[in-house]
């Protein structure tokens, strides 16, 4: 009897869990990411900082995030060769391949609709960065007072980084993440964790009554 109350004491805790999950508040904004080895990575610099080599290959995309753990990647395959097919090479300049994935209108501002995703070959001087690469080929920007990226090429016309407290819409299995492009958000790991041992404590602790 005691060993049930513990499971179904459990249980009450790994909901409690899913349910402060499905109501996290999230961030609307655009993240930024870089491809390595054909798989998109959330890039560790902002576009103001990070100076791509020529040949490189970076996306944006604009949704509805918790973190950086649960960001939505850019979708598209194209690689450098095919994005930059009709630019060619130019000395003393650099060309980068730039993915820009507005996203979807469940990730919309009120009132606004997202443009197709895209694809754009920015030429560019040797020490660009990628936010110069962004605004040789996808005016106009929209910056904040700190410099967060708000805008790329207009969108969304108003907004930028706001917090967004609804619940989490579930996404079409293309647009989830695998382990390898980010895996569960920290906080979801670490609430288990503290499940596992609060579960193991009641355990002990039920025994050495008994």
């Amino acid at each position: 009897m005691i060993r049930r109350a513990v499971l179904l004491f459990l249980a009450s805790l790994l909901l409690c869990a899913g349910a402060g999950q499905a109501q996290a508040a999230g961030y609307r904004y655009w993240s930024f990411w870089e491809r390595d080895a054909g798989r998109w990575v959330y890039a560790t610099q902002g576009p103001s900082l990070a100076r791509p080599s020529d040949g490189d290959v970076q996306g944006f995309r604009f949704a509805v995030s918790e973190d950086s753990a649960s960001a939505v990647r850019p979708r598209g395959t194209a690689d450098f060769a095919t994005i930059c097919a009709k630019t060619p090479a130019q000395e003393g300049r650099k060309r980068v391949a730039l993915v820009i994935d507005f996203g979807t209108p469940s990730d919309a501002p009120g009132g606004e609709t997202p443009p197709a995703a895209r694809t754009a070959c920015a030429r560019v001087s040797p020490d660009a960065t990628t936010a110069e690469a962004l605004a040789a080929v996808a005016k106009p920007l929209r910056y904040d007072t700190n410099a967060l990226l708000c805008a790329i090429s207009g969108y969304p016309e108003q907004g930028c980084g706001e917090q967004v407290s609804k619940e989490r819409q579930e996404r079409p299995a293309a647009e989830k993440n695998s382990p390898s492009d980010g895996g569960p958000s920290l906080g979801l790991v670490a609430g288990i964790a503290v499940v596992v041992v609060l579960g193991g404590a009641a355990v002990w602790q039920v025994r050495r009554r008994g």
